[in-house]
């Protein structure tokens, strides 16, 4: 019962809308300045820390303009709810220099009961927009009508977080940008990604490993699985996609592994009512995958991937080849110390390899 509870109120997050009436903490009246120069970080860390100590749930506003930041932490753990509800852009500061080696822009750490509604992030082409990412475990997270733009890598990276929401989010890049991954999730579970728009140069939806119930719907985008980088890593299992629309994409519904020894596994997988317009490799797993073909080693990933369930996927493939399932080299599975079969319905291919058991391919 507390979970449909959380659920539900993620879902009516997504619907509200804030007015500046009901605001606690206004950032220009703790010294913000709209004017696209001044550093507006201390201003927010102010808001912040007024607001995060709050023993009521508290508001922080961003009125319209634009705020200089530099690379900011916004540290609970919190009193209550905070929300963020921005009407202006957040924009990257253009000095370098106080970027550091940072590896982030903005990130909250430690937080739970966190929403931001609306508002742009311009990273400028100079930072990773990490907005939520959760070193620390944090719970009930939404992500409301945001909309990220020229972030250098990630655009939103949301780790190690229960009962969390994203919906109608807006992240773009330009399309040949490598590693420009819209929405990055892992070792999360409860994670909800709905009605959000993606324009990237690499996927619009990654998992990582440790990801456990994850419901994507009413998506646009490139969505992708990749596992086994480590040799001992947490899986993936029960994630769902339903009504997506791929167009003009590299790849479309794709789960990766590279080529080492891992403990990961995938399962329980389902792709459903997905429209593919124009993609390269509609559906694809690649559990030899090595990014740029550079020091691949000899083996095949040892990633388990089972249960997962392609359901009227449909559309228009731009190369020959819509459908690719390039596994693990050796398949070995025997029954009770008898060979084991194998069961196919509609498909028609080849299999290669040693494959103990009887294949139907």
């Amino acid at each position: 019962m507390a979970k449909q509870v959380i659920f539900l109120f993620l879902m009516l997050t997504c619907l509200i809308l804030i007015s500046p009436t009901e605001v606690d903490c206004n950032v220009v009246s703790y010294g913000a300045k709209p004017d696209g120069a001044t550093n507006a970080m201390p201003a927010f860390l102010r808001a912040w820390k007024a607001a995060c100590g709050s023993a009521q749930a508290a508001t922080i506003y961003v009125p319209i303009g634009w705020y200089v930041l530099k690379v900011v932490e916004f540290r609970g753990p919190c009193k209550s709810r905070v929300t963020v509800k921005i009407d202006g852009t957040l924009v990257a500061s253009s000095d370098y220099s106080a970027l550091g080696n940072s590896g982030y822009w903005i990130l909250s750490i430690q937080v739970n009961m966190l929403t931001v509604i609306g508002g742009t992030l311009d990273a400028k082409d100079c930072v990773k927009t990490d907005f939520v990412d959760n070193i620390k475990l944090g719970n009930d997270i939404v992500l409301s009508r945001l909309t990220s733009i020229n972030s250098k890598v990630m655009h939103i990276v949301i780790n190690s977080c229960n009962d969390a929401m994203v919906c109608n989010v807006k992240a773009i890049a330009p399309n040949q940008s490598p590693n420009t991954d819209d929405i990055h999730e892992q070792s999360s579970n409860g994670f909800t990604i709905t009605g959000s728009m993606h324009q990237s140069g690499d996927d619009c939806i990654s998992i990582g490993p440790g990801t456990t119930k994850l419901y994507m719907s009413n998506i646009k985008c490139v969505q992708a699985m990749e596992l086994g980088r480590d040799a001992t890593e947490d899986g993936v299992r029960n994630v769902t996609l339903t009504n997506a629309l791929f167009t003009g994409s590299d790849n479309g519904v794709r789960i990766k592994s590279c080529a080492r020894p891992s403990t990961s596994f995938v399962g329980n997988v389902l792709f459903q009512n997905v429209l593919i317009k124009n993609v390269k490799s509609p559906i694809i797993i690649d559990q030899n995958y090595c990014p740029n073909n550079q020091g691949c080693p000899p083996q095949s990933s040892e990633v388990k991937i089972s249960q997962v369930t392609y359901r009227n996927i449909q559309g228009t493939s731009s190369t020959q080849n819509a459908v690719t399932f390039d596994c693990s080299t050796n398949i070995n599975l025997t029954c009770m110390n008898k060979a084991a079969s194998s069961s196919c319905k509609n498909i028609r291919s080849t299999s290669s390899g040693l494959l103990v058991s009887q294949s139907c391919l």
